[in-house]
Order: C-alpha cells, then sequence, then structure tokens
C-alpha cells in the first residue's frame, strides 16, 4: 500500500465492516463525496467480484479506507482488520490505498439521519454509507488543504519576486 493516489480521478470510499461495507463516491473531479451503498458482506469471492466491478464500472483511481481509531489516536483491533481488508482490497483491485481517519464518522452519520427523521430501519440500511461519505469527504478536504498549504509554502515570501511587472513601494511616488 505503498502506491500513492493519482491526482486526478474518481475516489472510492469505504467504511469497514464485517458484515456491511459502506461505500462512497467522489465525482471525477473530486470536489464531493456521495453515498454510493451499503454492501452486505457475502463470501471472499462474491466481495472481490463486488469490489472489481465498482472500481472497473465507477473508474476509481484509489481507495479511502477509514481507519478507526482509539480516541487516543492509537489502533485498535479494528484498525488491523481494516488494514488488512485495504490490502486485499489493493491486491484485487490493483488500485492504490490510504487510510483515513475516521473516528466519529458513523456518530455523525447517525445524528445526521436521526435529524432526517428516518425510522431505524432506514437508518440501518444507509448509515454505513452516509459514514463513507463522511470519511472521504473529510479525505477531500484535507487533499486540498494539504495542496494549499503546498502551493503556499513553494511560493516567494515577497509576492513581485514572480511578477516582474509588480510595484515596489520605492517605485510609488509621493502625491502630496
Amino acid at each position: 500500500m505503498s502506491e500513492a493516489i493519482p491526482s486526478k480521478g474518481r475516489l472510492g470510499g469505504i467504511d469497514f465492516g464485517t458484515v456491511r461495507v459502506g461505500v462512497a463516491i467522489t465525482d471525477p473531479d473530486r470536489v464531493l463525496a456521495s453515498p454510493y451503498e451499503t454492501y452486505q458482506r457475502r463470501t471472499t469471492a462474491l466481495d472481490e467480484s463486488y469490489f472489481q466491478q465498482l472500481a472497473r464500472e465507477e473508474r476509481l483511481e484509489g481507495w479511502i479506507i477509514g481507519l478507526p481509531l482509539h480516541m487516543s489516536g492509537d489502533e485498535s483491533q479494528k484498525s488491523q482488520e481494516a488494514r488488512e481488508f485495504g490490502a486485499w482490497l489493493q491486491s484485487i483491485t490493483q488500485l492504490p490505498v490510504v487510510f483515513f481517519d475516521e473516528r466519529y464518522s458513523s456518530s455523525f452519520a447517525s445524528e445526521a439521519l436521526s435529524h432526517a427523521g428516518m425510522s431505524r430501519k432506514k437508518k440501518k440500511k444507509k448509515i454505513d454509507q452516509l459514514a463513507a461519505q463522511i470519511i472521504l469527504q473529510g479525505y477531500l478536504e484535507w487533499s486540498r488543504d494539504r495542496n494549499a498549504r503546498q502551493d503556499c509554502e513553494s511560493q516567494p515570501s515577497d509576492p513581485t519576486e514572480s511578477n516582474p511587472n509588480a510595484l515596489h513601494d520605492t517605485d510609488l511616488k509621493d502625491v502630496n
């Protein structure tokens, strides 16, 4: 999982679970993440077929997988399971995988669905895909912020250095 996520193209977001997997997808420009579906896990062969088909049909360029962490930031048994799932997903789809902190994603999703007035049954069907959307949108925002910081760091500290037409304060004449 050392391969980097390409800078363009659609990404799939995963809220990992041993029974259900929430799936979200970005638009090609990576502006917005949208819930896709909640996949009910079956057998390894059927799961493999599902994720390969999803990656192919949606033209995904990589996966962002929620990493369950303790409040302290330490990893848990679920973190290890998510990492194993990520390694498996990368091997079957040949797409790069990045893990992203998923703390609070399920509780945010549950709260949002409660405010929407959904029944418990409908909530159960939607919560995992909404959590995947929250994870994926969080990654998109983090990625944009990181890129903006890198752009700022690569800019000259004096904005006139990169613009020969910019006026320096010594070029200004006192009009009084």
